[in-house]
């Protein structure tokens, strides 16, 4: 495949169809616009495909962890460059390209400014096809080789308020993950982050291949039908990607915690209700099961002044007028992380509610 230039219409794309399937979370479009601007201006983005860069490239994941609903998270396009440098001070190998950790608004913008400002490809090989509350979750399995030491920088939080702070992490998947997330949590609750350099052959076997540029064809798909209302634009999701509108709906409730870099809840609308770690995880009437992540489920605004737009866990209100969709996990391009039932099995102590 030939390298695709990344243009202003492309990107548009990416952030719309990937804050679709964030799933609920990563990251808000308007973020995602932010690291667009900053990485067109900052030099050419490329896109390849796994199979276009070398067997032995060293990739590199682009992330961010954290409350998107914090109050006092900050993360400025800065820092997503400096924790590339903060991997290379510390000995990380020279990376062939970067690749993003999962789809969101904004989470599927990141790696790309580091991508623009050194030249290196971003390569279509996303940790995950959607968007996933944990760090090791978007880490492609790499928790399962024990003899595998994870390199994880992280950069973030408001210097005025004194909330800034920067760590390199060498060790366990899981301790570095902890880490990190600690970080997010001192840092007024996010942080940019890179982390896990890979071989490209690993990444070809585990990670979600082509997620990026399925969130670019929905997310084309979905601008086109703009015109015609919030409706046409469910509708062409569903049409792509299948599943369901399942209602459409105010919002009744809304009960949201953050604590720990996270946020956890509930979302009622009308009859049915959806708990949410970051992500919506579960959807149900009544006593009746109506999806389970990593079943993608995901609320779409109505109307208002913005109709048809995704709206994330963290930004979603009581009163809004929203469709609800969900679609069967067969439907997307999933990454490692999500066949791991080890991991799943974390999501259960926070929604209260089975996952397995």
């Amino acid at each position: 495949m030939a390298k695709i230039i990344i243009t202003e219409e492309l990107a548009e794309y990416a952030i719309l169809g990937g804050a679709l399937l964030g799933g609920g979370g990563g990251g808000a479009i308007d973020k995602g616009r932010i690291n667009i601007r900053e990485a067109l201006s900052g030099g050419v983005l490329t896109l390849v495909d796994i199979d276009d860069v070398s067997p032995d490239t060293i990739l590199v994941t682009g992330s961010a962890v954290g409350a998107p609903a914090a109050t006092e998270a900050k993360v400025t396009p800065a820092e997503y460059v400096r924790v590339t440098e903060i991997l290379a001070e510390n000995g990380c190998p020279a990376p062939g390209g970067f690749i993003p950790n999962e789809c969101g608004g904004s989470s599927i913008t990141n790696g790309w400014i580091p991508a623009a400002l050194t030249g290196l490809p971003l390569v279509d090989a996303l940790c995950n096809g959607r968007a996933h509350p944990t760090g090791v979750m978007g880490s492609m399995g790499l928790h399962r080789d024990k003899t595998y030491l994870s390199r994880q920088a992280a950069a973030g939080g408001n210097r005025e308020k004194g909330l800034y702070l920067e760590i390199h992490a060498l060790g366990n998947l899981e301790s570095t993950a902890a880490l990190v997330r600690s970080a997010a949590d001192k840092a007024g609750g996010l942080v940019a982050v890179a982390r896990n350099p890979v071989k490209a052959s690993y990444a070809k076997k585990y990670a979600a291949c082509g997620a990026l540029k399925q969130a670019i064809e929905l997310g084309r798909r979905m601008k086109n039908a703009e015109a015609e209302g919030a409706e046409a634009v469910v509708q062409a999701v569903i049409n792509y990607l299948g599943g369901s509108i399942v209602t459409r709906g105010a919002v009744t409730e809304k009960k949201l915690v953050t604590r720990g870099g996270f946020d956890s809840g509930v979302i009622g609308i009308g009859d049915y209700e959806a708990t949410f770690w970051n992500e919506y995880m579960t959807l149900e009437k009544g006593s009746q099961r109506l999806g389970t992540f990593p079943d993608l489920i995901m609320t779409v605004t109505a109307g208002g002044a913005d109709p048809g737009k995704p709206v994330t866990t963290a930004e979603i209100r009581q009163g809004d007028e929203v469709y609800l969709l969900c679609i069967p996990k067969e439907s997307l391009i999933l990454g490692e992380g999500m066949r791991c039932t080890e991991l799943l099995q974390t999501i259960e102590p926070v929604v209260g509610k089975r996952i397995l």
